[in-house]
């Protein structure tokens, strides 16, 4: 076995990757990632014997944030950025253990390696079956990448101003404790649950520095055409520098198109005000593969989901930034204030032709929970009168397996007193549906991003409140799952946490479960897959 990897819903198999993953990373990637995981639980580990505090170390945390975004499935794929990575937390963990009065510590806190031959062995002893319980390592995977969720959501927010030294001090802590050998299955499911309550944290820190930097989302129509000007597109989640590279881009006759999780940018009124940000270019993520070449112009990727290209001719087009990386795709870094300079893809969107039209029409969201909250009267009067029987929760994330389809029937046959809740990329599965409104209410409410899931929950609280219901799980919603990610991993673990039960996850279970940590979940929380759409809508709507 060369590789192991199973983080991802799209694992082979099911079981894990061992290979080639199905994301198109490489074995010697997949290592890499192994090691600068485990470099950053030593890293962690000198941080809580040493008794630093999280205050203290400035620019550190940072760095931990974007190691961990970096290994987010379909992030990087650059082998040359995470070694170079590998060794700059090396050598932030050194200098931290030098300034420490405590020489105890164990091997993640004091290994060196002097190659990338040598890291790439050092690797193989490190990696996800180095834990050889099946169901420890489960519960500490599942953490682990609630973990590498958490530090995207709270890396976004860093970038906007806001930090919260409490979620990072809690990062440092888990990575440490994830060193022990004797943690038992009981403490690992409570520290999943705590994963889940920092998780809500998080979410909730990138709420507040978005929109106290962009406003609140409004409800707003983004055209799904395309104009005759040359064109960028951005792509990721990262919406400082979507703002950068729209001031950059004012005056040069230069459009910039959102594609995929940047299309709720559209709804917050701060970048309205750019008359060339022209509108979403496709759809989720994996069906870039076909629509980046009809784009013809230059592609920006802020963070994942980067499919790996099939033609030269497309590479040459990609550039990357923050915590993605492809091999042979310009990187561009940010200075010390964090401005970037993407003037380079700015000239190479002026020699290139405009884009080709794949679609046309609108497409409405900005459904947030300051959104729907000043439509709750409305929202509250149609339940009142049975004008809407049930909403429906389906966020998450979108991807190629054709079972995915059952989430297009799935909105399609549900009956017409419904109304969808949903954030993330999983929406391009119904979202330019027709599927009609209630009372002027539309039928599909998209709060964002996959991060905005966390208005989803705020919108169930509210309601649970207007109701007067004294638990959430008695309001008429059900909880209908697509996965992809670690960053669905945080927000099913932050949904746990708030005390949600019976979400049902599809298009698989997570293949991170082993079958005791997956009955437990069943048992406690009444996690449970998906079956028919007919099946599956008749059990809900008879609950």
């Amino acid at each position: 076995m060369s590789m192991f990897c199973f983080q991802c819903q799209e694992t082979a198999g099911g079981k894990g990757c061992t290979v080639r993953g199905v994301c198109g990373k490489t074995e010697e990637v997949a290592k890499l990632q192994d090691l600068l995981i485990y470099t950053l639980k030593g890293l962690s580990e000198v941080v809580v014997k040493g008794g630093f505090n999280a205050k203290d170390l400035g620019g550190i945390n940072y760095q931990l944030l974007n190691s961990l975004f970096m290994t987010i499935t379909n992030a990087n794929f650059d082998p040359e950025a995470i070694e170079k990575q590998i060794v700059k937390m090396l050598s932030v963990r050194d200098e931290l253990r030098k300034k420490s009065d405590k020489s105890d510590f164990g091997d993640a806190a004091v290994f060196t390696v002097d190659s990338g031959e040598s890291m790439l062995k050092k690797a193989e002893s490190v990696g996800v079956l180095s834990t050889e319980d099946e169901d420890i390592r489960s519960l500490k995977e599942m953490i682990t990448y609630g973990l590498k969720g958490m530090a995207a959501y709270t890396e976004h927010a860093f970038n906007l101003g806001k930090e919260d030294l409490e979620i990072i001090e809690f990062m440092y802590n888990t990575l440490a404790e994830l060193l022990r050998d004797d943690l038992t299955a009981d403490e690992l499911v409570a520290l999943t649950l705590k994963t889940g309550e920092y998780g809500v944290k998080a979410m909730a820190l990138l709420d507040e520095a978005n929109t106290s930097r962009y406003g609140n989302p409004e409800i707003t129509e983004v055209n799904i055409g395309v104009r005759k000007n040359p064109a960028i597109l951005i792509s990721g989640h990262d919406l400082t520098d979507l703002e950068q590279l729209l001031e950059q881009t004012q005056g040069t006759g230069v459009d910039v198109y959102t594609h995929s999780e940047m299309l709720p940018a559209h709804y917050y009124p701060f970048f309205k005000k750019y008359e060339n940000f022209a509108g979403n270019y496709g759809n989720a993520w994996w069906k870039q593969v076909d629509e980046f070449g009809p784009f013809n112009g230059p592609i920006l990727f802020t963070t994942n989901c980067i499919v790996p290209p099939r033609k030269e001719e497309i590479r040459k087009r990609i550039f990357t930034t923050g915590s993605a990386g492809f091999p042979g795709c310009k990187h561009i870094e940010a200075d010390e204030n964090g401005k970037k300079d993407f003037s380079e893809i700015i000239e190479l969107a002026k020699t290139l032709p405009a884009p080709e039209e794949i679609e046309t029409g609108k497409i409405i969201g900005g459904f947030a929970h300051n959104q729907v909250f000043a439509l709750a009267d409305k929202v509250v009067d149609a339940v009142k009168s049975g004008a809407i029987r049930k909403f429906f929760v389906m966020a998450g994330c979108d991807g190629r397996m054709k079972s995915r389809a059952y989430y297009t029937e799935f909105a399609e046959k549900l009956p017409k007193d419904t109304v969808i809740l949903t954030a993330g990329c999983a929406k391009y599965r119904y979202n330019k549906l027709p599927l009609g409104d209630i009372g002027g209410i539309p039928r599909v409410l998209d709060a964002g991003q996959c991060n905005d899931s966390y208005s989803l929950a705020l919108i169930a609280l509210k309601l649970k409140e207007i109701f007067g219901l004294s638990d959430i799980n008695e309001l008429p919603l059900a909880f209908n799952i697509a996965w992809y990610e670690q960053k669905a991993v945080i927000v099913l673990l932050a949904l746990l946490y708030l005390g949600v039960k019976n979400i049902h996850l599809g298009p698989t279970l997570p293949g991170f479960l082993s079958p005791n940590v997956a009955k437990v979940l069943v048992e406690k929380f009444g996690i449970a897959g998906i079956d028919t759409v007919d099946s599956d809508i008749e059990m809900f709507m008879a609950q």
